[in-house]
């Protein structure tokens, strides 16, 4: 589950996770099939979550994410927040705030 400092809120299953990209430092990019379903103009859209993270953080904060995918990392719900902007809640303590793009 991500939620960013607008209130705007995306969950998806772990198996539409395409692939992490660290874009800049300080800039983790979450690719996901998109939620939405208009798959854009070329038929290959994707959601995108920009997780701001702490420069030089990338590994520990991929790793982590892996490690929750892959179930070694508890949840009581059965859903696993990654960034919670409004609550301040987040998987690791590298990952500052995010954003929710819809089908890019």
């Amino acid at each position: 589950m991500f939620i960013d400092g607008a209130d705007d809120a995306a969950t998806y299953p772990a198996s539409r996770l395409i692939g992490m990209t660290l874009a800049s430092d300080g800039a983790l990019l979450l690719r996901f099939e998109s939620s939405i379903g208009s798959f854009g103009t070329d038929g290959a859209a994707n959601d995108l979550v920009t997780l701001t993270i702490t420069a030089d953080t990338e590994k520990a904060v991929m790793s982590e994410i892996a490690r929750a995918i892959n179930g070694q990392r508890n949840t009581d719900d059965g859903l696993l927040v990654v960034c919670d902007d409004v609550n301040s809640v987040f998987l690791h303590p590298n990952i500052l705030s995010c954003a929710i793009t819809l089908d890019t």
